[in-house]
Parts: C-alpha cells; structure tokens; sequence
C-alpha cells in the first residue's frame, strides 16, 4: 500500500497530477488525482519535488461491472484523514468528494462544526441535501481539522412562538433532536402558507417532509 509519495511534478492537468518519483532517470510515472483546493499551489510547482499522501480508491467502471484503481493524493496526512471521514456520508463517493473539496479540509469542517448548510452548498457537487446530510452526520466529528483562521459562522435560529409551536419543538426533542435542529424544523414549518392553524402534531409531521 502506498501511504506516500515524492517526486517531480511532471504536468497537471486539471485535477491529475503526473509524478515522476527518484531522479530524472527513472523510466515511469505515476498519475495522481488531487482535491481541488491544492490544484492552484500544484498550478506554480511544475518541476519541483513534491510530497502526497495517498489513498488507494478502486474507481467503478461500466456500472460496477469491473473497477480500476485510482491514487488519490493529498498536500498533508490530515487532510486525507479529513477525506476518510468526510467520504463516509452516505451519497459522497471519493472521485464527487475531490471535486467537492474546492476549499480546505479546515474550512469545510469549520462550515460543518458550525451547522451552516449555505457555505457547504457553495462546494460543487453539494446541493441543499446533501449539504444537511453532511451535518448530522459529521456534526461533532470533524471538530480536530477545524484549523486556525478558518471561518466558523454561527447559524442562528428564529425562536418558536409560544403554543402548538413550541410544544412542536419539545416533541421533536424527546424523539431525539438536538433543540437548535428542533427549532431549525419548526421555523421551517411556520413559513409555510397557511400554518396559522397547525397543531402541534402537525407541525412535527410536516417537519420532517421539510427537511
């Protein structure tokens, strides 16, 4: 397994990054796909030594019928712990996640330590869905590759009225939810039309077909 890599930047094209590994005489290359955030620093390296930490992806080719491996490389041993961990959500397979990752593993787990959906849903590949999906999963998981300096921005709440709403929220609660999920599914429904009327059960009914 290779855990690691250092050689000569050849070319890179696009997300591919081609690495001749030992000194120039060495007669193969190796082709290395990368995230998207280090491609504009790989863009200034061609001919220098660099170093990636690799993963092996078997990629699926004709429906699953037959696969093909494929080395993924990233800048820092962190960054492809990030990547294991982000992958493990249900719907964001490893060659849609090197494209998803157009900002650094540290920025994208501070948008998930800090619940804001609308940053992650401006990473390609991830829509309104899958950016709440990325949350609950990951919530609390991913708090170590928040780095220095990354944007954490605080989503907040509109607080429920008091009544069927707010009895809403408490029946939300004891099934399970966290309180600011709660209140998120609640402040969903009351900004529908005609939900005035709603009774309590109603709203957690129609909560969950919000989200």
């Amino acid at each position: 397994m290779i855990r690691s890599l250092t050689g000569t930047l050849v070319d890179l094209d696009q997300q591919m990054a081609i690495i001749r590994p030992g000194g120039p005489d060495v007669p193969f290359e190796i082709e290395l796909l990368v995230p998207a955030y280090w491609t504009p620093h790989l863009a200034t390296r061609a001919g220098d030594r660099i170093t990636a930490f690799c993963k092996l992806h078997l990629e699926s080719q004709s429906q699953g019928a037959s696969f093909v491996p494929r080395l993924l490389g990233f800048p820092t041993a962190s960054d492809r712990a990030f990547f294991e961990v982000f992958t493990s959500v249900k719907g964001l397979g490893q060659r849609r996640a090197m494209r998803a990752m157009a900002s650094p593993p540290g920025q994208i787990a501070a948008w998930i330590a800090s619940r804001n959906p609308k940053s992650l849903q401006t990473l390609p590949e991830i829509g309104k869905r899958l950016a709440e999906t990325v949350i609950a999963e990951l919530h609390g998981k991913v708090d170590p590759f928040v780095t220095a300096g990354s944007t954490i921005e605080p989503t907040t709440v509109t607080p429920v009225p008091a009544g069927p709403a707010e009895d809403a929220v408490a029946a939300l609660i004891a099934l399970g939810q966290q309180r600011t999920d709660a209140e998120r599914r609640v402040a969903r429904v009351l900004a529908e039309p005609e939900s005035a009327d709603l009774s309590a059960d109603e709203i957690v009914s129609r909560s969950f077909v919000a989200t």
